[in-house]
């Protein structure tokens, strides 16, 4: 995602340290990370939706 290689990623019951790192660097590189409502992503939650940022109401719409 922050390399510009895919547009959007969402997965089901990743655990805090598989989401943490990427979260941060996919925000700094502009990108969005959610839950799959849009909300606040816990690291501890079960859902997980990141994207570019342009496409991410789409990807909501759709999961």
């Amino acid at each position: 995602m922050a390399a510009g290689r895919f547009d959007g990623f969402w997965e089901l019951k990743l655990h805090p340290w598989d989401v943490a790192a990427g979260k941060l660097i996919v925000e700094e590189a502009g990108g969005r990370v959610t839950n799959f409502r849009g909300g606040l992503l816990h690291l501890d939650g079960k859902e997980t939706l990141a994207s570019n940022g342009k496409i991410h109401e789409e990807m909501i719409k759709v999961l």
